[in-house]
């Protein structure tokens, strides 16, 4: 049996020159469909995002090249964030792989495995995701890597299927849907 590719992401810090990269890929048709908003209100949140203490944008990398966008986001520093019901420390997550020859490789899972590892290293608690329940291919994703389905909602952002990944290092036994709490709140 030939040996699984190595595939080496690194997650860099979003630069204004990144951002006409970013834009292209919004507009590409497997992003524009589930990123929702007027391009160029996302460029300019992204670009706010820069500075931000609340939201950090990140290009994922495969190797040397540029392959997509991701962002994680503390609820509880923006002011009325539907999700600041999560525990303490949990970081939100939104991405996409933005060439598109690379959809469908099973990128998305090992990216967003390799990424929220990095976090659980740093302590935190719980990652969460929200893709809306149209989208079965990020799904499928989220799930293979690690992320169960745990509510669905309806936000400001639309219909959301609400996943989690929990920091086994930090786990309770139960999870908080158990109604149980976690060590770090």
């Amino acid at each position: 049996m030939p040996d699984k590719p190595a595939y080496r992401y690194r997650f860099v810090p979003v630069e204004p020159r990144h951002l006409n990269m970013i834009s292209e890929w919004l507009a590409e048709p497997h992003v524009a469909t589930w990123w929702d908003g007027n391009p160029e209100e996302e460029m300019a949140l992204i670009a706010h995002h820069m500075g931000s203490v609340s939201v950090e944008p990140f290009i994922i990398m495969l190797g040397d090249e540029a392959i997509g966008y991701l962002q994680t986001y503390d609820p509880h520093l923006e002011d009325d964030h539907p999700y600041q019901d999560q525990p303490t420390g949990t970081l939100g997550l939104d991405q996409f792989i933005g060439e598109s020859y690379l959809i469908g490789q099973g990128h998305g899972p090992r990216l967003l495995d390799e990424f929220v590892s990095l976090l659980f290293e740093e302590g935190v608690p719980r990652v969460i995701v929200d893709p809306d329940p149209a989208n079965t291919q990020a799904i499928k994703a989220y799930e293979k890597a690690g992320f169960v389905a745990f509510d669905t909602r309806t936000s400001i952002y639309g219909p959301t299927l609400m996943m989690a990944r929990d920091n086994p290092d930090l786990a309770s036994e139960q999870s908080p849907e158990e109604g149980q709490e976690t060590r770090l709140q």
